[in-house]
C-alpha cells in the first residue's frame, strides 16, 4: 500500500471535531483542573458522547474499530489544549492496548463492552516502585492456586487508578524465568485485596490522577489471564506499539501550542520600537518549533500508518516518541524564553506546556530507552 499521511474525508472531518472540542470544552478548564489537581469527569462524559474516548474498541464491543491513525489525531487535537485531560480521558486506550493486541473476543466483551455503554475507566499496571523502564525487572507475583492466581505486590504512578473500573496487571509467574516468566492479567477494580494509595502531587499534567496501587492476595480467575503464561512481555510490548504513536502526538500538541502562543505573543510584545518576532533570536526559536512540529508529526503519522497496515512498527514508533517528547520539552522551554518574565508566571499559559512537557521523556518508556530500542533495532535486527 502507499505511503500516504493526508486525511480523508472522514479523519478530516474528526480532527475538526476533536479541535473544536479541545478548543471550546478542555481549553477554557485546563487552568482550573490544572491548579485543583481537578479529574475532568464532566469533560470525559461530553467526549463520550462524541466518541472521542476508546476510539480503537473493535466493533463487536459496540466501538468505532477505529485504527491508530485516528487515535493520533484525537491525541494530537485534546493535546494541544491540555495533556493533563487528554492523558486522563486517553488512558482507557493504555489500558486496552494489551486486551486489543491479543483480542481475546470474551474477555474484550466482558471488559470493554461496558466501557461503550458509559463512562468507564481503566489503568495500565505494570510500572513499580522498583521498576519503570525495565518491565522485565516486574517483582509482583502471581501464584497459581487451583483455577485461580493469587496477586501479591504493589504498582506505581498509575494514571486514573482512583476511577477505575479494572487494571491491567503485568506479574511474575515464574521468577526464575526472568522476561519470559511474565503473565499478565485484568483485574477487577473492585476485587478484595486492592488497595489504592494517596494520589500523587505532580508537577504537570494534573488533571490526570496518578496513584500506586498494592495487591494483597488478591484471587483472579484462571478466565482474566490475558494469553498463556510466560506471554506477558511480548504482550505488553506488542502493545507499546500501539500506544506511543499517540503519546507521540499528544507531545506534537505541546509543540503546537508552544508555537501558536509563541507566535501571538511575539507579535503583540514590542521592543526597540518593533514586535519582538521581528528579532531574529526570537523568531528562530518560533521557527524551530513549526520544524520540529512538522517533522514529529511526520514521524507520528508513519508508525501509525505502519502499524494500521499491519507492518512492525517497533522502531518508528520510538523514533516518534523520542523526537516529539524531546522536541515538546525544547519548544516548550523556549515558549517560556520568548514570552521571558511573563513566561515564568501562572498567570500565562507557557509555565504549564513546559511543566506538561517534561513527563513525555519519562513515561511509556523515558527518552533514553526509545533510543536503546532504536539501537537494538538498528544492531542485532539490521533494520
Amino acid at each position: 500500500m502507499a505511503l500516504n499521511f493526508d486525511l480523508d474525508e472522514t479523519q478530516q472531518g474528526l480532527q475538526n471535531m476533536a479541535r473544536d472540542f479541545a478548543e471550546n470544552e478542555i481549553k477554557p478548564q485546563a487552568e482550573e483542573h490544572d491548579r485543583d489537581a481537578k479529574f475532568p469527569m464532566e469533560i470525559a462524559k461530553k467526549a463520550h458522547e462524541l466518541g472521542l474516548m476508546n476510539p480503537g474498541f473493535p466493533e463487536y464491543c459496540g466501538g468505532l474499530g477505529l485504527g491508530i491513525k485516528e487515535e493520533v489525531i484525537i491525541a494530537e487535537a485534546m493535546g494541544a489544549a491540555c495533556t493533563g485531560i487528554s492523558t486522563a480521558l486517553g488512558a482507557n486506550m493504555l489500558a486496552a492496548a494489551p486486551l486489543l493486541a491479543v483480542d481475546d473476543e470474551g474477555i474484550n466483551k466482558r471488559f470493554l463492552a461496558p466501557m461503550m455503554e458509559e463512562v468507564l475507566f481503566a489503568s495500565y499496571g505494570v510500572t513499580e516502585p522498583g521498576c519503570g523502564s525495565d518491565v522485565a525487572g516486574v517483582k509482583t507475583t502471581a501464584k497459581k492456586v487451583g483455577n485461580d492466581y493469587v496477586i501479591n505486590g504493589t504498582k506505581q504512578w498509575i494514571t486514573g487508578a482512583k476511577y477505575a473500573n479494572w487494571f491491567y496487571v503485568l506479574s511474575s509467574t515464574d521468577a526464575a524465568a526472568g522476561h519470559k516468566g511474565l503473565t499478565c492479567f485484568v483485574i477487577p477494580a473492585d476485587s478484595e485485596g486492592i488497595t489504592v494509595q494517596k494520589k500523587e502531587d505532580m508537577m504537570g499534567q494534573r488533571a490526570s490522577s496518578t496513584h500506586a496501587i498494592s495487591f494483597d492476595d488478591v484471587k483472579v480467575s484462571e478466565e482474566n489471564r490475558l494469553g498463556a503464561e510466560g506471554e506477558g512481555f511480548k504482550i505488553s510490548m506488542k502493545a507499546f506499539d500501539k500506544t506511543r504513536p499517540g503519546v507521540a502526538a499528544g507531545a506534537c500538541g505541546i509543540i503546537r501550542a508552544a508555537m501558536e502562543y509563541s507566535k501571538q505573543y511575539a507579535m503583540e510584545r514590542t521592543s526597540f520600537g518593533m514586535p519582538i518576532a521581528m528579532h531574529q533570536a526570537v523568531s528562530f526559536m518560533v521557527a524551530e518549533m513549526a520544524m520540529k512540529y512538522e517533522a514529529a508529526m511526520l514521524l507520528t503519522y508513519k508508525s501509525a500508518w505502519m502499524i494500521d497496515n499491519g507492518t512492525r512498527n517497533t522502531k518508528y514508533a520510538s523514533f516518534a516518541k523520542g523526537f516529539a517528547a524531546d522536541a515538546a520539552m525544547e519548544s516548550a522551554t523556549n515558549a517560556v524564553q520568548v514570552y521571558g518574565g511573563y513566561g515564568y508566571s501562572r498567570e500565562y499559559p507557557v509555565e504549564k506546556l513546559m511543566r506538561d512537557a517534561k513527563i513525555y521523556q519519562i513515561y511509556e518508556g523515558t527518552s533514553q530507552i526509545q533510543r536503546l530500542i532504536i539501537a537494538k533495532e538498528l544492531f542485532l535486527r539490521n533494520a
